[in-house]
């Protein structure tokens, strides 16, 4: 999180290859207070529910080894914020 204010915030995720370069990206997480996003930027997001799913975009899909890339997104919130767990997989 990169910053929070009441009924919103905004969120920012690092995907770094490993040890082999990559083609491409998927990061998956799902909220567990009902948190939503309403706007996404370097990565395209899609979401179901709870669970949110972002794939990279044309330009930052292909890492080199070690490389990194980030992508931020803007949320809603009502209750409490919590942070989830994010899992990514090249693809």
């Amino acid at each position: 999180m990169v910053n929070q204010w009441q009924g919103g915030f905004q969120g920012e995720v690092r995907v770094t290859a490993g040890a082999s370069a990559i083609t491409g990206w998927t990061a998956r997480w799902t909220f567990a207070n009902g948190q939503s996003v309403s706007q996404s930027w370097n990565a395209t997001l899609t979401s179901s529910g709870a669970a949110v799913t972002a794939r990279n975009v044309d330009y930052n899909g292909r890492l080199a080894a070690g490389a990194s890339v980030s992508f931020g997104f803007i949320g809603g919130w009502t209750g409490s914020n919590t942070k989830p767990e994010v899992s990514c997989t090249p693809s």
